[in-house]
């Protein structure tokens, strides 16, 4: 099984998501940003390492917000979401083909990784 974490990032009444690259596995899929824990590393300190790597932000990492464990075709990943704030920077499309905020509302109009759908609904019933 693969560790992996991700930032739900607030701004007013809305939350940050990316799309993944075409080239990736669920490529063009929308996701929070993210990415696996590597050894030797906290869940913590991987999520600010990915933030900064793939949005060019530094974090603060809250509370944990949900956990998930997901079987796809070609991996098994248990997958943390942690509450973030943006502590500088603002977010930059670097690895991702796109980034966007929006409302608990929205999430129907967008194809999301299925790994997020049981947490996207906890979003949806806040």
């Amino acid at each position: 099984m693969t560790e992996v974490v991700a930032a739900l990032i607030w701004k007013d009444k809305k939350f940050l998501i990316c799309r993944r690259p075409a080239h990736k596995a669920r490529g063009l899929m929308w996701e929070f940003v993210g990415g696996k824990v590597e050894k030797g590393e906290s869940k913590e300190d991987a999520l600010i390492r990915e933030c900064r790597e793939e949005l060019n932000i530094e974090i603060s990492v809250g509370e944990e917000f949900a956990a998930v464990t997901h079987e796809y075709p070609d991996i098994t990943v248990h997958l943390t979401l942690f509450n973030c704030t943006i502590e500088s920077g603002t977010p930059q499309r670097i690895e991702h083909t796109a980034i966007k905020w929006i409302t608990p509302d929205e999430i129907p109009q967008y194809t999301f990784c299925p790994a997020d759908e049981v947490i996207l609904d906890k979003i949806m019933n806040i």
